[in-house]
């Protein structure tokens, strides 16, 4: 093994006493505003909170790792940028509501676009551009990363510490500081100075902090040496048995071998280092590396015939197309790495991957915040797809996913479900316009096909056929109910309708599953027995009980559900 070196702080970065004060005050503010504009028990919140809440979250802690004493009028408006930038996608996404079915990867994209353009910019990419040295990129990207660690650890130990104290107060009947932690304004501001202070501290010892740095890519590469050995055994057992063996072991491959090819390539970073004086003189590091950086292309082909496979066979997707992009990034890198040790017969080929890792990084970071903008509309692109699958013969009427059009599209599905219940065909029309009728998302894994293979086994013999038609979508939307078999029975017609009773199999059927099919709408609508009666399951069940308010007994005279003639359930009006 090499032996560990030490890595300098760049010359722009300077030690500055007040640097734990000022950041624990700026991110303890921070807090309290995230605080006070967030909305986190609400599932739609107004756009303007969260643009807000993400300015005031981004924003500060950008200042607090690119603030210096002697260099701040670029760090804040590199800082102010971030600010805006989030707060614009976070106002795109808390606006999309369900116009959009993949806003939060808007989001995401932003955050990754946030976090490469980070030690870009501490490096001072925005001023030499190309000439940026990579030792200093490659540090800062080490560096940011052991500081957060370093800062949420710390941030974990403190709230430790202030529960300890906490309980030792109130021994003595002194409540004050557990009366402060169940507020939410001094939680997060709590954490937000805690962070901001030992973010401090060690970035005003970035040098120790290099050398840990040194120490941490050690161990990494040591773990590089099994990774390659069991990277090849698996890539030579793919070869000998066929891709399908990835296949029969898991329906979604992809996202483990994307897993696997991260890995590697962090591993072949922390052998590879800053330059050639730096990378570990080990041989069999040095080989462990280049297996790796050999392997990550093969795991990253893999990965986009699993993608391709899966698409030909159900089609696009929001989250498909996503996953597209990210194996897209992940082949462009494992053909850069795969190509590093080839040209020049192995000479300088550590350099060529540094190289591409910068390229790389200014790639994918102006490629991130290309997606979060809104230039493309991932779901009118799917449901175009489904669509053209579904008139050409691609997949089968019954076997169409209807429902994934009312809600994994965003409104361009839900436009395209419109316009298939105007379809010529009478099969379509009418799934299209079962899946527009539907109030929630159907639960369950089973596929189309087998959800409505298991509704038709239903007797609704003693049903209408309007009252059946809405009894057997209901069963094929939530399909849970009945996946173990399941009686119908028609219990009582009411001035709202008939009321229909599901006696199930499954562990949902201790209690019968009621259902109103609503006169005149042929639709059914959950029930749910609240203090007596009936209502929609999905309808807010009123104020909560008060333990204090007076007690007493009333007689009740209603209907009840019998079984055997035992009673089930609970009475109703």
């Amino acid at each position: 093994m090499s032996e560990v070196s030490t890595t300098h702080a760049p010359d722009p970065h300077s030690d500055w006493p007040l640097r734990p004060w000022l950041l624990a005050v700026l991110l303890g503010l921070a807090g309290l505003g995230v605080h006070f504009a967030a909305e986190w028990n609400s599932d739609e919140w107004a756009p303007w909170r969260a643009a807000l809440t993400a300015a005031l979250a981004f924003g500060p802690l950008t200042s607090a790792f690119t603030l210096d004493r002697d260099r701040w009028k670029a760090p804040l408006a590199f800082a102010a940028i971030v600010a805006l930038v989030m707060a614009g996608i976070a106002w795109r996404v808390a606006n999309a509501g369900e116009s959009h079915a993949d806003a939060p990867f808007w989001f995401a994209a932003g955050v990754v676009s946030i976090a490469l353009a980070l030690p870009l910019f501490q490096a001072g990419f925005h001023k030499r551009r190309w000439r940026t040295p990579y030792d200093e990129t490659h540090f800062h990207v080490w560096t940011d990363s052991i500081s957060v660690a370093g800062a949420l650890a710390f941030v974990g130990v403190s709230w430790l510490l202030l529960f300890l104290l906490a309980a030792l107060f109130s021994a003595i009947d002194i409540h004050l500081l557990e009366d402060l932690i169940e507020r939410g304004w001094f939680g997060w501001s709590f954490s937000g100075a805690a962070f901001g202070a030992a973010l401090g501290v060690l970035r005003n010892h970035l040098k120790i902090i290099g050398t840990l740095q040194s120490v941490v890519m050690l161990v990494f590469s040591i773990i590089a040496v099994p990774l390659a050995v069991a990277l090849a055994i698996f890539l030579l057992a793919v070869l000998a048995s066929g891709i399908s063996v990835l296949w029969n072991a898991t329906e979604s491959p992809t996202p483990l071998l994307l897993s696997v090819a991260v890995a590697s390539f962090v591993l072949v970073n922390a052998v590879v280092r800053n330059d050639d004086g730096e990378a570990s003189g080990n041989r069999v590091l040095r080989w462990a590396a280049l297996a790796l950086a050999l392997a990550i292309f093969p795991l990253a082909l893999l990965a986009a015939v699993s993608t391709g496979t899966r698409i030909a066979e159900y089609g696009l997707s929001p989250e498909r197309i996503w996953g597209v992009i990210a194996v897209a990034v992940a082949v462009a890198y494992g053909l850069a790495y795969f190509l590093a040790p080839i040209r020049g017969r192995m000479a300088g080929w550590m350099d060529r991957v540094r190289r591409a890792n910068m390229h790389f990084a200014a790639g994918i970071c102006v490629l991130a915040f290309i997606l979060a903008l809104p230039l493309f509309d991932f779901g009118a692109i799917s449901a175009r797809n489904q669509i053209a699958r579904l008139e050409s013969g691609k997949v089968a009427v019954d076997e169409f996913d209807f429902a994934a059009l009312r809600w994994d599209f965003g409104d361009a599905g839900r436009e395209a479900l419109a316009r298939l219940k105007d379809s010529e065909n009478p099969r379509i029309a009418q799934l299209a316009a079962d899946a527009s009728a539907l109030e929630v998302r159907p639960y369950g894994a089973t596929s189309v096909a087998d959800r409505r293979e298991i509704s038709e086994k239903a007797d609704l013999s003693q049903l209408d056929d309007a009252t059946a038609h809405a009894v057997r979508a209901y069963l094929r939307d939530e399909i849970i109910l009945c996946r173990e078999g399941c009686r119908v029975q028609l219990l009582r017609e009411t001035g709202r309708g008939k009321l229909i009773g599901l006696m199930t199999n499954s562990d949902y059927g201790q209690n019968p599953h009621l259902l109103l099919v609503e006169a005149g709408t042929a639709k059914a609508i959950s029930q749910r027995v609240v203090n007596g009666r009936l209502i929609h399951e999905y309808e807010g069940l009123g104020e909560p009980m008060n333990k204090a308010g007076e007690v007493e007994l009333r007689p009740f005279t209603g209907y009840q559900v019998f079984v055997d003639g035992k009673p089930v359930g609970q009475p109703f009006e």
